[in-house]
């Protein structure tokens, strides 16, 4: 992956880890990130991604969002 779309991936991420933090326990924002970009580099759409990373948060890291 490219330096351009890996900082397009990262923006992404952080959007959409914006709505989780509002919601969740305090965290680690990387173990997030990590599930996020993932799920999208393994062929997830945006909203598969994010609700993989939920579920890694709440399943592995007990990190349950609202």
């Amino acid at each position: 992956m490219d330096v351009a779309s890996l900082a397009e991936l990262l923006h992404e991420t952080a959007e959409r880890h914006g709505s989780f933090e509002a919601i969740a326990p305090p965290h680690d924002w990387w173990d997030w990130y990590a599930a996020y970009l993932d799920a999208r580099q393994s062929g997830s759409t945006p909203d598969e991604a994010s609700h993989a990373a939920r579920r890694y948060m709440a399943e592995v890291q007990h990190v349950v969002a609202g």
